[in-house]
């Protein structure tokens, strides 16, 4: 999924983390790059006891967090939304990490690089995918005006990757996809990707989880807590579409590599949110 996985930048960010905010990071023990060990670098970690929301089966079809109680959902999502915005709160994160800089603007720093990952993963081999191109072209069509500072963005800020203790977080997990940027890629891909969960139940009519992540309850809790309010989000919940959509089409050109899948003429079929995207590039999609 990664043209190339920086394990040593994902473990300086975690360091950076803990040693900035009181966010439950994982107890650091050390990272190991000489590959003579396992075959490969490696970064060891403490012991997390704890459990998380499944995507296979995706939790809003089952388990723990589907069975708890509203008033039990609700309180972790105000935690999530708590712990992503004290990561959020880092003062001067490009000087506390320098390995996330690099020239011009962070925003567009951070849309490039989907770019070329579009073209290594996808299109450099082939692989077009009309419906990302097109996002990608309404993205430079809608740019902010005005991103506003940079934070550190965790980068797949969502419950399932965070383990909880009762629904207390206590570990933030996933650091691969951290950047400088805009609060709003975070707050944008943590209401994606559980829409796009809660899409696929509706979808076969079941309930899902309705009351959960809500985008005006996410941007109402965050406002709350750090005293900011989220501007041009539909820009970043096109943006977060448009990443995962990356990501899908990825994962169904190697299901088809691997004979796990059938290709299809229509190749924005391998995008498996593809209404969803669509429906957010035309302005026709309907939030609660």
């Amino acid at each position: 999924m990664f043209e190339t996985y920086d394990l040593a930048t994902q473990y300086q960010v975690m360091a950076g983390v803990a040693a900035a905010t009181g966010a439950p990071v994982p107890e650091l023990c050390w990272l190991e790059t000489d590959e003579k060990a396992l075959g490969a670098p490696f970064l060891v970690m403490r012991r997390v006891d704890g459990r998380v929301p499944s995507d296979n089966p995706p939790y809003v079809f089952a388990g723990w967090l589907f069975d708890a109680s509203p008033a039990e959902r609700l309180r972790l999502a105000d935690n999530t939304v708590q712990v992503l915005a004290e990561i959020h709160d880092i003062p001067d994160p490009a000087a506390r990490f320098p390995m996330l800089g690099g020239p011009g603007q962070s925003l567009r720093r951070h849309v490039e690089a989907q770019r070329a990952s579009y073209r290594w993963a996808l299109a450099d081999d082939g692989f077009r995918i009309p419906l990302i191109e097109r996002a990608f072209q309404w993205i430079d069509e809608h740019w902010p005006t005005d991103p506003g500072p940079d934070v550190l963005s965790w980068g797949d800020a969502r419950p399932g990757n965070i383990i909880y203790r009762g629904f207390d977080p206590v570990a933030v997990l996933d650091w691969e996809m951290a950047a400088l940027g805009p609060r709003e890629i975070d707050l944008g891909w943590m209401i994606f990707t559980h829409r796009f969960f809660q899409d696929i139940a509706t979808r076969v009519d079941r309930p899902g989880l309705p009351d959960f992540l809500r985008r005006d309850d996410v941007v109402a809790k965050y406002r709350e807590v750090s005293g900011y309010s989220a501007r041009d989000l539909d820009f970043y919940l096109v943006y977060a579409a448009l990443r995962f959509a990356i990501v899908m089409a990825r994962v169904k050109r190697r299901m088809i590599h691997f004979g796990e899948g059938t290709d299809t003429t229509d190749r924005d079929d391998y995008v498996m949110h593809r209404a969803f995207l669509e429906a957010l590039l035309d302005g026709t999609y309907e939030w609660d």
